[in-house]
């Protein structure tokens, strides 16, 4: 590691590559009611015409690595709450 600053990303792949906490839209449920959209779409709705979506599923994916080189301890009550916990 260059730098000592921890820091929160919002996709699963900064948290896996580097980044000390990730909390953001699950990227697979967010491809996937994109697609519905797409569906409609081809299917002859007018895209004006579809709802505005936001997302509703997110991931709370926290590196224990990092932690560790920084020198941070995570309570345990935040990592019961994570989806995934990289040793």
């Amino acid at each position: 590691m260059r730098t000592s600053i921890g820091c929160r990303r919002s996709t699963r792949s900064a948290a896996t590559q580097s980044g000390l906490i990730s909390y953001g839209p699950n990227q697979y449920d967010a491809v996937k009611r994109a697609a519905t959209y797409v569906d409609r779409i081809l299917r002859g709705e007018r895209p004006g015409d579809l709802p505005v979506q936001v997302p509703v599923k997110f991931d709370l994916i926290v590196n224990l690595k990092i932690a560790k080189a920084l020198g941070l301890t995570i309570a345990e009550s935040f990592l019961l709450r994570a989806d995934e916990v990289i040793e």
